[in-house]
């Protein structure tokens, strides 16, 4: 039966979980450069779990400086089949509650002072990213949270939960606040762009379990968010965070691993359009995992 090998990016807490097994943090080198951390390499049931603190252990890297094309490739190194991301967000709806968890599917990129892809001058490739999460893997996390005993909110009746991403570090204006959320935006962050993006570029299934923190500074009965706010509902939510990992470890120890449907294994397959002559050799060489599938053809 073929395993899941499942990448999980989020804070310090996730890696304190009871029950991992062979524990070992591993440095991984990537050409991009240092991802945020080594990478915990641990077994969980017949899952193998790859965990990366995005922020670094301690929260040393602030949402711009995490290097995340080196997140990635580090990753994708590192064997995964399927990344999860557990990310800290505002809400920007009455409904989406401080400790609820939002299974989102879409997301708005407004950060401007990252590198957004792992193409360029030497191959230039253009993937799609209209549905940028795995509908089976953000189903499976969203049942898992629900077992945890997290209130959980999915997309439904054909209607999106949208994610929109910031450059930060500073929070909102108020006026920013409450234009996103006429945009139709759901919650607020700094982190899933260009992560998201990458991941799809690396042929990496990818869903966000986006945990809300705060009501941003848009509701009138909320004051505006702190640091020390955000912490408190983080530690609240840690063990529940923890406990829907375990639960969804669980699950995908019970089926065996296959192919996702919509094709984001194969999705770089009709993406490049470079051919392989005018291609930069130095530049096909930090791609080498990236593009590993496809290793013939480098």
């Amino acid at each position: 039966m073929s395993r899941w090998t499942l990448g999980v990016l989020g804070g310090s807490g996730l890696y304190a979980i009871d029950g991992l097994e062979n524990r070992q943090w591993v440095s991984i080198d990537t050409p991009w450069g240092t991802p945020s951390d080594d990478i915990l390499f641990a077994d969980y049931g017949d899952v193998r779990l790859r965990f990366l603190p995005r922020h670094g252990r301690g929260h040393a890297l602030n949402p711009t400086r995490v290097n995340y094309r080196a997140n990635i490739d580090a990753l994708k190194r590192a064997g995964c089949t399927d990344v999860l991301s557990i990310s800290a967000v505002g809400s920007l709806k009455e409904r989406y509650a401080p400790g609820h968890f939002v299974a989102v599917d879409q997301f708005i990129d407004r950060t401007f002072a990252r590198e957004k892809s792992f193409f360029g001058p030497g191959c230039v490739a253009h993937v799609s990213v209209a549905d940028p999460v795995c509908y089976r893997l953000s189903g499976l996390a969203a049942d898992a949270a629900e077992r945890a005993g997290a209130t959980v909110h999915r997309p439904e009746d054909g209607r999106s939960l949208t994610y929109i991403a910031i450059e930060g570090p500073q929070f909102s204006t108020r006026a920013e606040s409450e234009l996103y959320r006429r945009w139709g935006c759901d919650v607020i962050g700094m982190t899933n762009m260009p992560e998201a993006k990458l991941v799809r570029e690396a042929e990496l299934p990818y869903a966000t379990l986006a945990m809300v923190t705060d009501y941003d500074c848009w509701h009138p009965d909320h004051g505006s968010v702190d640091v020390a706010s955000v912490i408190a509902i983080l530690q609240q939510n840690a063990q529940t965070a923890g406990a829907a990992v375990r639960a969804l470890c669980d699950a995908l120890s019970d089926q065996a691993r296959t192919a996702c449907a919509s094709g984001i294994e194969t999705n770089l397959d009709t993406a490049i359009i470079t051919p392989p002559e005018a291609r930069d050799p130095v530049l096909m060489a930090k791609l080498d995992a990236v593009m590993g599938r496809l290793a013939s053809s480098l």
